[in-house]
């Protein structure tokens, strides 16, 4: 994988150059170990190929277009998801063709915007709401495009979603019967099941997903509606729907990255699942040492997201990150070991909204700046 901005100044628009070393990337800086990246993209390309599933990444984890093709190219995608129109927009510029907004899209100018954007790539959006169905056929007839629709269904989260079984049925015969629409199956994601510490626990809530869908699925059939697509699940359950038979389309996104909260997500041998490994890091420097045993890193609030816990500091142990305020990361130091300048890789809690935080990811390979990756979508949040 390679990638080069030298044209870009140094300081002012990118924090390193190719070639660059370490030490001389500024910090705070988001930094993608290369060769971790890879082996967990081949990882999951192996997973998908051998449940006989198809893999549709999620592009809010990266919000990059660099990795998204890299996912399709090498790493088994059909195409990604995303979550705004904004974002599928931004994606869909740099050559990224098939997205799912995997998200209900409502307001007269979104839907128009979706409408468009589908005379430019296939689109594929989630629903759970008829009116909704009505307003997405009459844009795409005024953009003269067609707009591929999934029922979402509520399968345990209690997000978005109409209730399966009946209802749903009924929401996916309106797609089918709606103008310049085309009923494309079923969306069951049970997001906060990914994040069941406990395995035995997890598997409960998604079997129970995944009845619920196969329920759904079976009435569909009778009423003569075919579902090419049933998709779901994430990274931290992308085995149990991805082996269930039931679904078809699998739409992981944190794996590449392996953020501290999916790091405590274990499978049934205390494994973490998918033997996916940390790739993504803050590279962090330490910037005031006035104690022997506290030292102050220039990674806040505003280089990272702590809604899933604090970062956790990669390969040092016995240095540990205890507080976080906007420009500031305070780090326990007992041991005496750190000095002004040292450097350290922040394994952050929660990577989607870490990545939003940042212009570019900095490629490394074995020590050395190999690319630089505009973090594309960034921002985009309408």
């Amino acid at each position: 994988m390679t990638g080069s901005r030298n044209d870009l100044e140094i300081g002012y628009d990118v924090p390193a150059a190719v070639g660059d070393a370490l030490k001389s990337i500024q910090t705070p800086a988001l930094v993608i170990d290369l060769n971790a990246f890879e082996r967990n993209v081949e990882r999951m390309r192996c997973h998908v190929e051998s449940m006989n599933v198809r893999l549709r990444a999620h592009a809010k984890t990266h919000k990059s277009a660099d990795i998204a093709l890299f996912q399709i190219a090498k790493g088994g995608a059909c195409g990604v998801c995303c979550q705004k129109v904004s974002e599928a927009e931004a994606l869909v510029r740099e050559g990224v063709l098939d997205i799912l907004v995997s998200n209900q899209v409502t307001g007269p100018l979104k839907i128009a915007r979706l409408a468009r954007l589908a005379g430019r790539a296939r689109i594929i959006v989630c629903v759970d709401d008829a009116a909704n169905v009505a307003a997405l056929s009459n844009a795409a007839q005024s953009a003269g495009s067609t707009i591929e629709v999934l029922v979402e269904i509520d399968c345990g989260a209690r997000r978005c979603g109409v209730q399966p079984g009946a209802p749903a049925a009924d929401l996916a015969r309106s797609i089918a019967a709606s103008p310049n629409l085309v009923f494309s199956g079923l969306q069951a994601y049970h997001g906060s099941a990914q994040h069941i510490v406990d395995p035995a626990e997890r598997r409960t809530a998604i079997a129970a997903a995944i009845e619920m869908t196969r329920d759904t699925l079976r009435l569909l059939a009778e009423l003569g509606l075919e579902c090419a697509i049933v998709g779901g699940a994430g990274t931290g359950s992308f085995d149990m729907e991805g082996g269930s038979g039931v679904y078809n389309e699998l739409q992981c996104g944190s794996y590449i990255f392996m953020d501290a909260d999916y790091g405590r997500i274990r499978d049934d041998s205390g494994g973490v699942v998918g033997g996916f490994e940390h790739a993504l890091f803050v590279l962090t420097s330490v910037m005031s040492k006035t104690t022997p045993t506290r030292v102050v890193c220039d990674a806040g609030l505003k280089a990272l997201a702590v809604d899933s816990g604090l970062p956790l500091i990669f390969d040092r142990p016995g240095i540990t990150y205890v507080a976080a305020n906007d420009e500031h990361g305070k780090i326990d130091d007992p041991g005496n070991l750190l000095a002004i300048d040292d450097r350290l890789f922040l394994v952050p809690g929660h990577c989607d909204p870490t990545c939003n935080l940042y212009d570019w990811f900095v490629g490394v390979r074995d020590g050395k700046v190999e690319a630089l990756w505009p973090v594309t979508a960034r921002g985009k949040l309408y």
